[in-house]
């Protein structure tokens, strides 16, 4: 995980790491979808970006999945949490 961040941030980042792993997981998730996932993570792999650009460029991204009609129910849900918890870290 990034460098430099504080405990916190490298929770959450994990945190919203493993949910987005969790959607790529799901066979019921459509592939474009999980190409939005994957490039979340490689987002949240960035070393060199603060962490709030990170998680704003993050909650970006998977803000636009929610939007999808092709989305499953659940996989929204997971949205919301992702978004819910990279809200809260700011530079």
């Amino acid at each position: 995980m990034t460098k430099g961040f504080s405990d916190e941030v490298k929770n959450a980042f994990e945190t919203v790491e493993d949910l987005l792993n969790g959607m790529l997981g799901d066979r019921s998730v459509p592939r474009n979808i999980k190409r939005v996932a994957q490039r979340s993570i490689d987002e949240l792999h960035k070393e060199d970006e603060t962490p709030g650009v990170i998680s704003s460029n993050v909650m970006y991204m998977v803000d636009d999945l929610a939007q999808d009609a092709n989305i499953p129910f659940h996989a929204r849900t997971t949205v919301y949490r992702i978004i819910s918890i990279l809200e809260n870290i700011k530079d």
